[in-house]
């Protein structure tokens, strides 16, 4: 019987074995009924299982790679984390990997991780474990340690064995933010011994497992800063930064991440106490469920039956959301037309492009073939070729109307028209078309590359297979769909509005922009509601009150400035005054008393409004519009979520103490189930 039938014989359903004629043993990771790998604590159950038959029967090498088209490992099983009732719990779900990945980093025969598309949290934690990893050199492949983002740590490996392989700031970076690193980018750090062509991976794989290569260490001053005695300035100018990032410690993950690194070398289990206060926090479940929310958008953009994935974009309009919207398109790999009477306006908006493509990719060819993506197309010739226009002109539903009669009757039977209005009624704005049945909203929110959320407004009519072409031309295209209906504001402006409204009130009633502001970043959201009137415009902001609010006196705060013109960031003064682009701020008074929860209530009743007249469907989904389309504070989990614990009658907890982050330091350093220090967890750092 041939080894690959032995291996078979353990039954496993989450790995496949071939061992080839150099006794490389190429185990293939396949979690059965999902379409991503997690290594749930089945999985970690079966790799121990892989190694104790190669325990007894050692390969020459051993070689991870995937059998999900998707990528290597999306991480942990996040389902699981709903479970972690106790700290006891917690900590046996630390240690769990923390053990395995180091028996995996122990063992005699030398292995390698083949990574092509995501490797993500205990994915790369698994592939740091290996001897060496070999990237694959194409645009999905991503390398990330993300916990964070779910307000965690990564602790089976991560937080020591990152650092030793590419140094201390690098690694930190990565930690502390969740970014991740592309192929080229890993090759560059030195988190991958070697970058790949996909045709050419399985060979080199083999010969790198073989090769005999020494495990990459950092070198150098990223080295240095992985000892002990240089750990304080680390973790000093570290914390500086966090403090800028995050100065109201809304979250805790990052502050542990360092903490964990500096005192423990990486381990959590030798602070027990800090992974119960971080894995069962508010914070961390409230994360969790964002994520979720995140993935339920995602779904919606997933490529249904029957649907084509688009390939030519028209887009009407070169201001800034068209020319913006355009760009991001032909960013995302699709060939984009882009229309406009003003050759001007086509210009700014390439030159706008330009910056975004060479920020986002680091390769000129690249960034250059985008480029030629975007194609100036002042006669709209582009129109009959696409699978999706874009409207963008001004907000005028006449003119916006006598266009769609033009772009019409160019226009392929099978495409789509989608409007990027943010206040017209698409009931109106249809009325003559000759197909209204592939005519809907998709809504955009400035700034483009930078936003998300992408509303998908549907009416009364409109074909199902065109709205499941919309979701799923937004998901190609790396944005989060929301289905939303018809109405004034959708969702995200229409909560917007009386949160705006309320503030000016504040204004009115001598309460400076400084102090509202200050009180809504301190409550955790991006941006203060005075600051944002700058950023859209004042003028904008009057006409979304006038639509959404009509009946609503306007505030004398916001009548006095148009009145001056004064029209904010885009003329250089509206609340505050502008100077290279960022507001003049004067100090924050003490905000009285209940001032955040004054401005966060209208803008919660509005949510609910919106779930009861059934703009989107339901609860959730709101938050997750709310969330991805304003920023509201994401560690409450959504508006309505937070609600929901307002009326439990707790206070909602969405930060850990400075006594609390340290308690753990008296508590004594035991290893609960670590294994001896070996090469892979050797100390100084």
């Amino acid at each position: 019987m041939s080894l690959t039938n032995h291996f078979e014989s353990l039954g496993l359903s989450s790995f496949r074995c071939r061992i080839d004629a150099q006794n490389i043993a190429w185990v293939e990771i396949d979690c059965p009924g999902i379409p991503v790998n997690r290594l749930s604590g089945e999985v970690m159950h079966e790799l121990g299982q892989l190694l104790d038959y190669f325990d007894r029967q050692p390969p020459a090498g051993l070689v991870f790679l995937s059998g999900k088209e998707a990528g290597f490992i999306a991480g942990a099983d996040i389902a699981e984390f709903a479970g972690l009732d106790t700290p006891e719990k917690a900590r046996q779900l630390v240690e769990r990997g923390w053990v395995m990945f180091n028996r995996l980093a122990r063992v005699a025969y030398p292995t390698l991780a083949l990574i092509r598309g995501h490797c993500l949290g205990g994915g790369l934690e698994l592939a740091l474990a290996c001897r060496y990893r070999l990237v694959v050199d194409q645009p999905g492949t991503s390398l990330a340690l993300p916990e964070v983002m779910l307000g965690i740590f990564p602790g089976w490996g991560g937080m020591r064995r990152l650092p030793e392989t590419i140094g201390a700031p690098a690694a930190l970076d990565m930690m502390l933010t969740g970014r991740p690193a592309d192929a080229r980018k890993a090759k560059r750090l030195g988190l991958a011994d070697g970058i790949v062509a996909p045709r050419l991976m399985q060979q080199a794989a083999a010969h790198m497992v073989l090769g005999g290569k020494r495990r990459h260490r950092a070198s150098g001053i990223p080295a240095l800063m992985n000892h002990k005695l240089a750990r304080p300035l680390v973790v000093k100018q570290a914390t500086a930064k966090l403090d800028k990032r995050d100065p109201n410690k809304h979250y805790a993950a990052p502050r542990a991440i360092l903490e964990i690194w500096a005192r423990h070398n990486g381990n959590a289990l030798e602070a027990p106490g800090l992974i119960d206060a971080i894995v069962r926090s508010d914070t961390a479940r409230n994360l969790v469920r964002v994520f979720r929310l995140q993935e339920r958008l995602k779904a919606f953009g997933k490529k249904a039956e029957g649907i084509t994935r688009a390939g030519h974009v028209h887009v009407v309009g070169a201001g800034v959301m068209g020319g913006d919207i355009a760009a991001w398109c032909a960013l995302k790999g699709l060939n984009v037309t882009l229309q406009d009477q003003d050759r001007s306006r086509i210009a700014l908006a390439q030159g706008r492009a330009g910056k975004l493509f060479a920020r986002k990719k680091k390769d000129p060819r690249e960034a250059r073939a985008a480029f030629d993506r975007l194609v100036p197309d002042l006669e709209g010739n582009g129109v009959a070729h696409a699978d999706i226009v874009i409207e963008a002109i001004f907000e005028n539903a006449e003119a916006k109307r006598e266009l769609y009669r033009e772009l019409e009757a160019r226009m392929k039977p099978t495409a789509i028209l989608a409007t990027n209005t943010s206040s017209l009624s698409l009931e109106t704005l249809r009325t003559g078309l000759e197909r209204p049945e592939r005519f809907l909203g998709l809504h955009f929110f400035n700034p483009v590359s930078r936003m998300p959320l992408v509303e998908v407004v549907e009416t009364d009519g409109v074909a199902p297979q065109a709205l499941a072409a919309a979701c799923a031309f937004t998901g190609q295209i790396d944005k989060l769909p929301l289905p939303v209906r018809s109405t004034p504001g959708f969702l995200v402006n229409a909560v917007l509005a009386p949160y705006m409204l309320e503030a000016m009130h504040c204004v009115d009633e001598g309460i400076s922009g400084e102090t509202i502001d200050a009180a809504m970043t301190a409550f955790g959201m991006p941006m203060g509601p005075i600051e944002l009137i700058d950023t859209v415009g004042l003028d904008i902001a009057r006409d979304a009150g006038q639509q959404l609010s009509p009946d609503a006196p306007m505030p004398r705060c916001l009548e006095t400035r148009l009145a001056k013109n004064e029209l904010g960031r885009k003329t250089g003064k509206g609340f505050y005054v502008w100077k290279d682009d960022k507001p003049v701020r004067q100090s924050a008074a003490t905000a009285p008393s209940g001032l955040a929860q004054r401005l966060i209530m209208p803008l919660i009743e509005k949510t609910q409004e919106q779930v009861a007249n059934g703009v989107v469907a339901d609860a959730d989904l709101a938050d997750a519009g709310v969330i991805f389309g304003t920023g509201f504070a994401p560690f409450t989990g959504g508006p309505l979520h937070y609600l929901a614990t307002l009326k439990d009658g707790r206070p909602y907890a969405h930060t850990i103490d400075e006594e609390q982050l340290h308690a753990h330091k008296q508590e004594p350093a035991t290893r609960h189930g670590s294994t001896p220090h070996h090469d892979e967890a050797s100390p100084p750092q």
